[in-house]
């Protein structure tokens, strides 16, 4: 394809690549194209039915530990969350662990490099759990979210509509939702387990860069909404990113502000194989081996589509300010030190009008620079929303 892939670049350089389990990156299932020579998509059809279509599942679920979305009418019930007997090895994350672990196997006794991804659709939605890791968690004592009932008086009103899906959602099912994906999360850690047990038992774990991260975060009652394609919140953005392996400090915690999409730049780097070529990522390796250079990786850029009902909304972090720039209704300004759950939204105060002027221009400045034409281009009479517009400052 036109859009070069790390993968491609990690091929060039002589290692065979395997990617086993989600793909959202394209439709055709063609991972040869992005530089994946083993493959295997999982589930897909599968996360369709549970998430997008409303259809039950074929899992034995208990009834007093199981919820449905439910309504408008004319809208098909939706599984929330539900516990099952059926442990996580037998279930989908499980057919994602063993074709890793048979990619790594086989490559044991090559003497080429090798680069395996697990990707997992949990513990995203539909949010079921097994019930020995379900039961780990004390529901009664889950604490709710702080911004559970989170009004949106002063934001986007779309959010306050997607709230309003939720609105009959006890707290007690809050907490049972918090179990089920707390114990997800607890399923997970285990799977990733198992690959990097064998890693260490078959002598290449000292050896080997091992990733956990994820691609997006989940509300589970944050703001009193579920889901995570909507909105520029901390829930959704600030995923988790632990790296280990040659190149990179142990036992250090940094809270340099990267990217997921920079992670490619930063393989790429780590292994001395050719870089990308784009101009929205970098590599973070300088932190990775020197944590003391975080303060060199303090701003963060993002776009946002929404989903099915678009919403374009560009978000860009600075310090502990973030800014989204929302091209459906006013824009949205937080200080995360101060006020960490984003309840209070800052934009159209007098004292911060020259901060919201900074930050769109450092927007336009990353449209710009990253070739943003359905947005650089926005001179005409209805687009002209923005602070300020987007001619070089």
């Amino acid at each position: 394809t036109d859009k070069p892939h790390w993968a491609q670049h990690l091929q060039k350089a002589g290692y065979d690549t395997g990617y086993f389990g989600k793909w959202h990156i394209e439709r055709t299932d063609k991972l040869e194209q992005f530089g994946w020579e083993t493959y295997q998509v999982l589930d897909r059809d599968v996360h369709r039915t549970h998430s997008q279509k409303g259809g039950p599942t074929e899992l034995p679920l208990d009834s007093d530990l199981t919820r449905y979305q439910e309504g408008p009418e004319g809208y098909n019930p939706i599984l929330h969350y539900g516990v099952t007997d059926v442990p996580a090895f037998e279930r989908s994350m499980g057919r994602t662990a063993k074709e890793a672990m048979k990619f790594i196997e086989a490559k044991e006794s090559r003497d080429e490099p090798w680069c395996c991804c697990a990707s997992y659709y949990e513990p995203n939605e539909a949010m079921i759990v097994s019930r020995e890791a379900f039961e780990q968690y004390d529901v009664d004592r889950i604490k709710l979210p702080e911004n559970l009932r989170d009004d949106f008086s002063d934001r986007p009103g779309f959010y306050r509509r997607q709230q309003q899906i939720f609105n009959e959602v006890s707290e007690q099912e809050w907490r049972q939702a918090l179990a089920c994906y707390y114990g997800r999360v607890t399923e997970l850690d285990q799977q990733f387990g198992l690959l990097l047990d064998h890693l260490e038992s078959s002598g290449q774990l000292d050896n080997t860069i091992i990733i956990i991260t994820a691609d997006h975060g989940k509300y589970v009652g944050s703001h009193g909404m579920d889901g995570h394609n909507y909105g520029p919140f901390e829930e959704i953005y600030n995923v988790p990113l632990i790296m280990s392996g040659p190149g990179i400090a142990a036992g250090e915690d940094t809270h340099a502000r990267v990217g997921f999409h920079e992670i490619g730049p930063t393989l790429l780097d780590l292994v001395k194989a050719d870089p990308l070529d784009v101009p929205d990522s970098k590599s973070f390796a300088p932190v990775l081996s020197d944590p003391s250079k975080a303060s060199e990786f303090t701003t963060g850029y993002a776009e946002s589509y929404g989903n099915r009902f678009i919403l374009t909304q560009r978000i860009l972090w600075d310090g502990p300010w973030k800014f989204a720039f929302n091209g459906f209704d006013f824009d949205e300004l937080y200080n995360l030190e101060d006020d960490p759950h984003e309840m209070k939204n800052l934009a159209d105060k007098a004292e911060h009008e020259d901060r919201v002027k900074r930050l769109t221009a450092m927007i336009w400045d990353s449209i710009r620079e990253t070739g943003d034409q359905s947005l650089y281009y926005t001179h005409y009479y209805t687009m002209r929303i923005g602070a300020v517009g987007p001619n070089p400052r």
